[in-house]
C-alpha cells in the first residue's frame, strides 16, 4: 500500500490552521474569524479551481475592508505562513529521521552520501579524508541585512511551537500527555498572536548582532560539536586502525555583523567592540554552563577510579577545597577549570557571570590554554578506564573551545574602496602635502604605496586632527588590533573591500593594516587576510588580470608568506546581478571563478571562493549543495565560504536539526566537490560559446528594460513597495548608498526584495527568453537540442534552469498587474509592464522546452506543493497591500498619513516575505 507521506504535513497544517483560527474567534470576536474564513475559503477556491466568481467575491470582500478589519485580515493570514513554515521544517526534519531509521541508502548531499562516495570511488581513504580536513575550511558567513523582517521575540515564539510539534513525533504520547501538549501548542499560538509582528524603532547594529547570536546560542553552539563528532565516528568506523581521529575546526560560522561598514556609518570602533564583547559573553557563558553540568556528572571517586598525575595536579591547584569533594578530584579538577574561565569572564566582559565560581583564581590567557585542561581530563578518563565518558558533554565541550575560542565567530570587515582610498590620500596629504594622491595614475599610486609598505614608520600622527572618516576608519582598525590581543587572533581574520577594481585597493588596505600594527613589514607579518570583492560584470571581467598583477608584486607576496600562501577573494553575486542582470551575472561569476583558478595555479597560490550570495534567485541564492557542485573545476578546493544573509539565516538554521542538516549540506558539497577526479573532457566549447550568445542576449535585453528605457526608475518606485520598505524598521543600513532613486545607486537587496513582493521577481529571470529566442533563431537546425544537452550535461547550466524554474513558479503577473496599476502614466505603465508581461511568457515557454517538463517544477513536487499550498494564503496578503499602498499614496499626497494604513503595510510587506520565504 503506498503510503501519503505528506499526509503528516498537512495534519500539522490543519492543526495549526485550527489553532490559529480558534485563537482569532477568542480574541477579535466570531464576526472577525467569519471575514478571515471567507476569505480563505474563496482563495482556495479560486486557486484551486480558477474559479472567476470566487475571485470576484474575494476582490468584493477585501476591497470593502476597513481599517481595523484590514489589520486583522493581514495579521491571521502572516500568521499563518509563519506557521506553515514551522510545520514545512518539521516535515523535512520528519523525512529525514524516517530515511535514517529505515535504514535507507544515503541520500545525495547528505555527509553519509558524500564521504561513501569518496571512500568507494577510491578518491581517499580514511586517513587521507582525515587529513584532507586538516586544510579544509567550509564556512557560513551571518550577514545582517533588510530583508530579515522578523522580531527575535517571534522567532522566540515560533521555536516553542516547532519543539512542541517535534515532541508529537518523537514520542508516543499518552492521552495525558497529548492533551498538555495540545494545550501547550493553544498558548503558543495565542501568545504568538499576541506579540507584536514589527519593531516600533529602527534595528541598530546592536540590535542585529544580539539577533545573530541568537542562531549561536539556538544551533552553532550545540550543532556543530555535534556534527564534529558524526564525521570523526564515521571515519572510525570506515578504517577501524585509525582510531578515533580528532579533525582540525574546519566548519567555521562567521559574522559580518558589527564589522560590515559598507554603506552603514553606524558601525564604528565602538560597535565593533561591543560586538565582539557580546559575542565573547555568549561563548563563555556556554562554556560555563557545560562545565556546570559537567562537574554535577562526573562524581568519580578516587576509590573507584584513578587519575592521571596531570589530572590530580589540576585537582589540588583548583580552590575547590570542600571535604564532601575532597576524593572526586576530576569535580575538583572542573571547579578549579570553572573558577578560572570565571576568572576569565571578569578579564574580558569586565563583570562577573551569573553563576559564580567557588573562589577566585587566575584567568586563562587564550583559549587554548582552556582546551589544554580540558585535554588533561579527557585523557585521564581515557587512560583509567573512563573512555565512554569522554564522548559525551566533555566530547562537545572540547570542540566547542576549539571552534569558538573566546571570540564565538571571525568577525570580517569590510569598507569599501572609496572610503579606503580617500582615507589613504588623506594620511599621506598630511605626512608630506602636495602629494596628491587622488590625481595619480594607477601605476604612480602603487609605487607611491609600496614605498610606504616597505618601512615601518606610520603615517598618521598624533599630532594632526584628521576628518571624522579618516579618523573612524583609524579607530577600526586600532579596535582590531586590541581584539588580537584580547579575544586571539582567530576574532578578526578577514579584512574585505568592497567594489575592488584594481591592485592599489589591495595595497591601500594594506596600508591602513600597517597603521594599526596588522601589517608589519620588518617582521613580514599580516595579521588578517586581504580579500577583494569584485561585484559588477566588469570587475568580475577584470577579476583574475588584478590578481595577476598583485601576484607579480615580490612584496606583496611576501606577506601571502604569512597567511599559508593562501589568498582568499569574494565574489558579489547581488550586485552583479543588479547590474546585467541573472543570466549574465552567473555567467560572469562562473568566467571569473575559471580564470581566477588558472591565474592561481601559474603563480602557486592558494585560491579560497568567498561567495556573496544572498537568499533569493536574482541574489545568487538557491540550494547550496547544488551551486557548489556547479563550480568551475578546481574553485573549491576543500575550501569554501559563502554569506548567509536575510531570512534565510532564519530558515536555515532557527531549528537546531535543520540547522545540523545545513551545515553538514556545505560539508558535503565542499567534499564531493574537492575531491571529484578532474575531468577527462572539459565543458565543450559549444556549451561555452552557447552559454556566451545567451549571456550577451539576455544582458542588452535586461538592460535596454532597467537602464535604458525612459521612465522606468519611476515605474519601479511606483509600481513597488521600495519606498515603504526604505521606511521599515527592518535594518540598520539604508537602502539606497546616496540619497538619489536612482536603481544604479540603489542596494541590491531592497532592489530585489521588492520585486518579490510584489510577485514580479524580474531579478530571477529577465532576459532568458529574450536570449534562448535570439539563440534559436541563429541557430534554427540543432539550437534547442544543445540547450537541452546543456541542461542534461553541463551541472552550472542546470543549476541556472534549476534556480529559475523556482523563482518563475513563485511570479503571478495576474497580481503584479495590480502593482502596475499603482504607476499613475498609463502610457508608461502599458509599455513597461507590457515588456515585462512578454518576457515572463517567453521565459517560462524557454525553460519549459529546455528541461521538458510540461508545467514549472515539475521536476521538484515537493516544492510545487508547497507553492500550491502557500497561494491561497498569499494572495489576500498581495491584493491589500495593492489597495494600502494606493490609499496611503493618495494620503500622502493630500497632506496626511494614516499611521493604521502605514502599520497594514508593513505587516503585509512580513506575512509576503514569510510566505515566500526566499525572497530576499
Amino acid at each position: 500500500m503506498n503510503q501519503d507521506k505528506d499526509a503528516p504535513l498537512r495534519d500539522d497544517i490543519r492543526l495549526l490552521g485550527r489553532l490559529l483560527g480558534d485563537t482569532v474567534r477568542d480574541q477579535q470576536g466570531e464576526a472577525a474569524f467569519g471575514l478571515i474564513e471567507r476569505i480563505r475559503q474563496n482563495s482556495v477556491r479560486f486557486r484551486r479551481d480558477d474559479d472567476i466568481a470566487a475571485r470576484r467575491e474575494l476582490e468584493d470582500i477585501l476591497d470593502a475592508l476597513s481599517r481595523e478589519q484590514t489589520i486583522q485580515v493581514v495579521r491571521a493570514f502572516s500568521y499563518f505562513s509563519h506557521l506553515a513554515n514551522i510545520a514545512e521544517d518539521q516535515h523535512h526534519i520528519r523525512r529525514s529521521r524516517a530515511h535514517l531509521i529505515a535504514g535507507s541508502a544515503p541520500r545525495e548531499g547528505s555527509l553519509a552520501h558524500a564521504l561513501e562516495r569518496a571512500l568507494d570511488s577510491g578518491a581517499a581513504d580514511p586517513a587521507a579524508l582525515a587529513g584532507f580536513f586538516d586544510g579544509a575550511l567550509v564556512s557560513p558567513v551571518l550577514t545582517a541585512h533588510p530583508t530579515e523582517v522578523q522580531r527575535k521575540s517571534i522567532l522566540n515564539c515560533e521555536t516553542v511551537i516547532a519543539r512542541l510539534l517535534d515532541a508529537r513525533d518523537r514520542m508516543q504520547l499518552t492521552p495525558e500527555e497529548a492533551e498538555a501538549n495540545d494545550e501547550a501548542l493553544r498558548r503558543a499560538v495565542l501568545t504568538l498572536w499576541q506579540t507584536r509582528m514589527l519593531r516600533t524603532a529602527k534595528l541598530s547594529v546592536i540590535d542585529e548582532v544580539n539577533n545573530g547570536l541568537s542562531y549561536f546560542e539556538t544551533t552553532f553552539l550545540r550543532e556543530l560539536p555535534r556534527l564534529y563528532a558524526s564525521l570523526e565516528d564515521r571515519l572510525a568506523a570506515a578504517d577501524r586502525a585509525l582510531g578515533t581521529p580528532e579533525l582540525a575546526a574546519f566548519v567555521q560560522v562567521g559574522s559580518w555583523i558589527g564589522g560590515d561598514r559598507d554603506g552603514n556609518p553606524f558601525v564604528t570602533a565602538e560597535v565593533l567592540e561591543r560586538a565582539l564583547a557580546m559575542q565573547c559573553a555568549v561563548a563563555l557563558g556556554h562554556y560555563l554552563d557545560e562545565l556546570h553540568i559537567l562537574g554535577s556528572q562526573l562524581s568519580l571517586g578516587i576509590g573507584l577510579v584513578s587519575a592521571s598525575d596531570a589530572l590530580l595536579a589540576l585537582a589540588e591547584a583548583s580552590p575547590d577545597h570542600s571535604p564532601h569533594r575532597s576524593d572526586e578530584p576530576y569535580r575538583r579538577a572542573i571547579s578549579g577549570i570553572y573558577a578560572r574561565l570565571a576568572a576569565t569572564y571578569r578579564s574580558l566582559l569586565g563583570h562577573d557571570p551569573l553563576r559564580h565560581a567557588v573562589a577566585a583564581a587566575q584567568p586563562y590567557p587564550s583559549a587554548a590554554a582552556l582546551a589544554e585542561d580540558l585535554e588533561v581530563l579527557h585523557r585521564s578518563l581515557a587512560a583509567n578506564g573512563s573512555g565512554a565518558l569522554t564522548r559525551g558533554r566533555l566530547r562537545h565541550l572540547r570542540r566547542a573551545v576549539k571552534v569558538f575560542g573566546f571570540h564565538l565567530a571571525p568577525l570580517d570587515l569590510r569598507q569599501n574602496s572609496d572610503v579606503h582610498e580617500r582615507t589613504v590620500a588623506e594620511l599621506l596629504e598630511r605626512a608630506c602635502p602636495g602629494t596628491a594622491y587622488a590625481s595619480l595614475d594607477e601605476d604612480a599610486r602603487c609605487a607611491l604605496l609600496l614605498e610606504e609598505l616597505a618601512t615601518a614608520r606610520p603615517l598618521a600622527s598624533p599630532h594632526v586632527r584628521y576628518t571624522d572618516e579618516t579618523e573612524g576608519e583609524l579607530a577600526i582598525f586600532r579596535a582590531a588590533r586590541q581584539a588580537h590581543l584580547r579575544y586571539g587572533t582567530a576574532a578578526i581574520r578577514n579584512c574585505i573591500i568592497s567594489k575592488t577594481d584594481d591592485v592599489s585597493d589591495l595595497l591601500e588596505l594594506a596600508v591602513l593594516l600597517k597603521e594599526a600594527g596588522l601589517l608589519r613589514p620588518l617582521e613580514n607579518a599580516l595579521d588578517v587576510n586581504i580579500v577583494p570583492l569584485f561585484e559588477t560584470i566588469g570587475d568580475l571581467e577584470n577579476a583574475a588580470g588584478v590578481m595577476a598583477r598583485i601576484f607579480s608584486i615580490p612584496a606583496y607576496r611576501g606577506l601571502l608568506e604569512a597567511r599559508d600562501h593562501t589568498q582568499e577573494v569574494m565574489l558579489g553575486y547581488s550586485d552583479s546581478n543588479k547590474d546585467g542582470g541573472f543570466l549574465t551575472s552567473g555567467w560572469a561569476l562562473y568566467k571569473a571563478e575559471g580564470e581566477l583558478v588558472e591565474t592561481f595555479a601559474r603563480h602557486g597560490v592558494r585560491l579560497r571562493l568567498f561567495h556573496g550570495r544572498g537568499g533569493s534567485v536574482g541574489r545568487g541564492g538557491g540550494p547550496s549543495y547544488q551551486a557548489i557542485l556547479a563550480q568551475p573545476e578546481g574553485a573549491v578546493q576543500g575550501q569554501i565560504r559563502l554569506t548567509e544573509q536575510g531570512e534565510v539565516i532564519g530558515a536555515k538554521y532557527g531549528n537546531p536539526e535543520v540547522g545540523r542538516r545545513n551545515l553538514e549540506v556545505l560539508v558535503a558539497a565542499t567534499l564531493e566537490s574537492s575531491l571529484r577526479p578532474a575531468s577527462a573532457s572539459p565543458t565543450p566549447p559549444a556549451f561555452l560559446d552557447a552559454m556566451q550568445a545567451l549571456s550577451d542576449a539576455a544582458f542588452a535585453a535586461y538592460r535596454g528594460l532597467v537602464y535604458e528605457t525612459e521612465g522606468f526608475e519611476r515605474y519601479f518606485w511606483e509600481s513597488t513597495v521600495i519606498s515603504e520598505i526604505a521606511a521599515l524598521n527592518i535594518g540598520s543600513r539604508p537602502a539606497s548608498r546616496k540619497k538619489s532613486t536612482a536603481i544604479e545607486d540603489l542596494r541590491a537587496i531592497p532592489w530585489v526584495f521588492s520585486w518579490s513582493q510584489c510577485r514580479v521577481m524580474l531579478p530571477g529571470w529577465y532576459g532568458f527568453g529574450s536570449a534562448v529566442k535570439d539563440f534559436l533563431t541563429a541557430n534554427p537546425d540543432d539550437g534547442l537540442a544543445l540547450l537541452q544537452r546543456m541542461n542534461m550535461e553541463w551541472p552550472f547550466f542546470q543549476t541556472l534552469l534549476s534556480n529559475m524554474d523556482m523563482v518563475l513558479s513563485k511570479t503571478d503577473l495576474a497580481i503584479a498587474s495590480r502593482y502596475a496599476e499603482l504607476v499613475k502614466d498609463a502610457a508608461l505603465r502599458d509599455t513597461i509592464f507590457g515588456r515585462i508581461r512578454a518576457e515572463h511568457q517567453a521565459t517560462v515557454g524557454a525553460v519549459l522546452r529546455i528541461t521538458g517538463q510540461s508545467e514549472l517544477l515539475d521536476a521538484n513536487p515537493l516544492l510545487k506543493r508547497s507553492i500550491r499550498n502557500r497561494f491561497p494564503y498569499l494572495d489576500p496578503l498581495n491584493h491589500v497591500q495593492v489597495e494600502l499602498l494606493r490609499r496611503h499614496r493618495e494620503a500622502a499626497e493630500a497632506g496626511g498619513i494614516d499611521e493604521r494604513i502605514r502599520l497594514g503595510i508593513h505587516l503585509s510587506i512580513n506575512g509576503i516575505a514569510a510566505g515566500l520565504r526566499n525572497s530576499g
